[in-house]
């Protein structure tokens, strides 16, 4: 080690003495009460950077500005002149005087008394125990032994502050060191299948910074210990190393009383989450006893997740509301100002949450749509893959996923194919416009004719054909079919494999599609002759098709 940083380790607590020294002072020094107005200021007797007493009453004619300035001298002569210097206290009628070797130093009065003091004689007496500190202070300041060892003790106080500082440091790099490997073997270990639950990378950098912190902190301790220690080794800066030792013992016995205190309240909301914890369980195990078919018709599997979570919710906020008086703080006005500014920001923007949930599970126990089923809402279909508390995903034929709100699903008309249907899958339909020339019959079996050739739509049930309407220039017929739920295609790409289908059958039979408006018969019919079925680009399909008969 340079001799550069022992001199300025040495010469440190001196500089921080005379840098912070009248804030310090300032800081540590009593106050005293608001005046009134008219009364007189009191003044402090402080002598070798020590408190002595507080003088507030006019003695004689003289102020107590007068009475500090004369004590201080009369005090300041006898500690630059005497040796062996004792004090002692004088009854003077109501009042006390204060004698040093047989000097008076200062008179007590019963105006002098403070808010706090209790007696003349207790005033005068802690007077004099502060000259007696303040007589060997200027006694030890000016023993050379003393000062000597004094500051030897600062130089191993130092030096020991030095290797606090390299072995916090060295613990640091230790902790590094063995925290990667450590955190590697454990991590390991929980995964599910191939994927690991806690990414290293991303935890080692918020550790390394909180033990970083935590030597940061250790380090600031040890400068502050080794600093009160300095100070207390010189007689004139005894009083801010006692002050220092002082403010942190009362910061450590305040932390330590509050967390005494705070044991019992803890304790108590431990019993009631506890307590809440047990009852989640017990009502989950029963729900799912209940949700056995026939038991309750409107527990299912579907409804079974969501009450389960109602529940608990409701048994949470319960435990919490019993717990939230026994927390630590919560009968400050800091903790009750930020229960009133989340509960404020969760009334105003919790509104439209608040529909979409409560929409949520009027679907959910209502059974209006499932997961599985192929919907219809509004302008947009397709298959529920998702129901949430707040929205509800389709999957559509065209591959979209659509997330809608599920206050649009209850305040819109849906229509659900996958309902009325036998077993498992969906509805497809579709109608046609056929003029009145053409046999109701023959329109129904070229439909059917379609579904037949259709991959895709059960035989089981049949296929129906409906005449919904008899309009001013054609018939209006539907189509209704059941899908195989099985098979890997989209209902959008069923729908267009049948619509094709229905187009190839009408045109061999030379039946012409009057959609979507009809007026009057054309002068040629509009049907696609079979040599252009598969004019360029169209390509003709590998597998053979059934023969169709002859054109008329």
């Amino acid at each position: 080690m340079s001799r550069r940083i022992v001199l300025s380790w040495f010469v440190l607590p001196w500089f921080v003495m005379f840098l912070f020294g009248p804030l310090v002072t300032s800081c540590l020094a009593s106050e005293d009460p608001l005046l009134e107005p008219g009364a007189v200021p009191s003044g402090e007797v402080r002598l070798a950077n020590r408190y002595v007493v507080t003088l507030r009453a006019q003695l004689m004619g003289e102020t107590p500005a007068v009475r500090v300035l004369r004590a201080e001298k009369v005090i300041g002569d006898l500690l630059h002149d005497g040796e062996n210097l004792h004090v002692s206290v004088d009854p003077l009628h109501d009042s006390r005087l204060v004698m040093i070797s047989g000097h008076r130093a200062l008179i007590i009065t019963p105006g002098d008394l403070g808010p706090d003091d209790e007696s003349v004689a207790l005033v005068a007496e802690r007077t004099a125990e502060n000259l007696r500190q303040v007589i060997q202070a200027t006694e030890q300041s000016r023993n050379l032994r003393y000062m000597l060892r004094a500051g030897g003790y600062t130089v191993a106080a130092t030096l020991l502050l030095l290797l606090a500082i390299r072995l916090v440091r060295w613990a640091r790099q230790r902790m590094l060191a063995l925290l990667l490997p450590f955190m590697r073997q454990k991590t390991s270990k929980l995964k599910v299948e191939n994927a690991y639950i806690i990414d290293t990378s991303l935890v080692f950098p918020i550790l390394r910074r909180c033990i970083s912190l935590l030597c940061w902190l250790l380090i600031l301790l040890c400068l502050y210990e080794w600093l009160g220690f300095v100070l207390r080794q010189f007689p004139y800066t005894r009083p801010w190393g006692d002050g220092l030792n002082s403010y942190l013992s009362a910061l450590l016995g305040y932390c330590l009383e509050a967390t005494v205190n705070a044991l019992p309240g803890l304790a108590l909301v431990v019993i009631i989450f506890g307590i809440a914890k047990g009852c989640v369980a017990l009502l989950r195990t029963l729900l799912m006893r209940l949700a056995i078919p026939g038991t309750i018709p409107w527990l299912t599997n579907e409804t079974l997740a969501p009450t389960n979570r109602l529940i608990s919710l409701a048994i949470w906020l319960f435990a919490l509301a019993m717990a939230y008086p026994y927390l630590p703080g919560a009968e400050t006005e800091a903790f009750k100002g930020l229960s009133v500014l989340v509960g404020l920001m969760v009334s105003l923007g919790a509104s439209n949450v608040v529909g979409q949930a409560a929409a949520g599970l009027i679907l959910t126990y209502s059974g209006t749509i499932k997961r599985g089923e192929y919907v219809k809402v509004g302008d947009n279909e397709g298959t529920v893959i998702e129901m949430g508390i707040f929205t509800t995903r389709i999957m559509t034929g065209l591959g979209e996923t659509l997330t809608i709100p599920n206050t649009l699903i209850t305040s819109s008309v849906t229509r659900n194919y996958s309902r009325i249907i036998q077993g498992s899958g969906y509805i497809v339909d579709t109608t046609v416009t056929i003029g009145y020339d053409t046999p109701w019959r023959q329109v129904e079996a070229l439909l059917l004719e379609a579904c037949r050739r259709t991959e895709g739509i059960l035989r089981e049930p049949e296929p129906k054909v409906f005449q919904v309407s008899l309009s001013d220039f054609y018939p209006e017929y539907r189509l209704v079919a059941q899908a195989v739920p099985s098979e890997p295609r989209s209902r959008a790409q069923l729908m267009s494999m049948l619509l094709a289908n229905i187009q190839d059958v009408f045109n061999e039979y030379g039946v012409q599609i009057m959609s979507p408006h009809y007026i009057a018969d054309p002068a040629d019919a509009k049907l696609v002759s079979k040599a252009n079925w598969y004019a360029a680009p169209a390509q003709a399909p590998q597998t053979g098709q059934p023969t169709p008969p002859p054109e008329a």
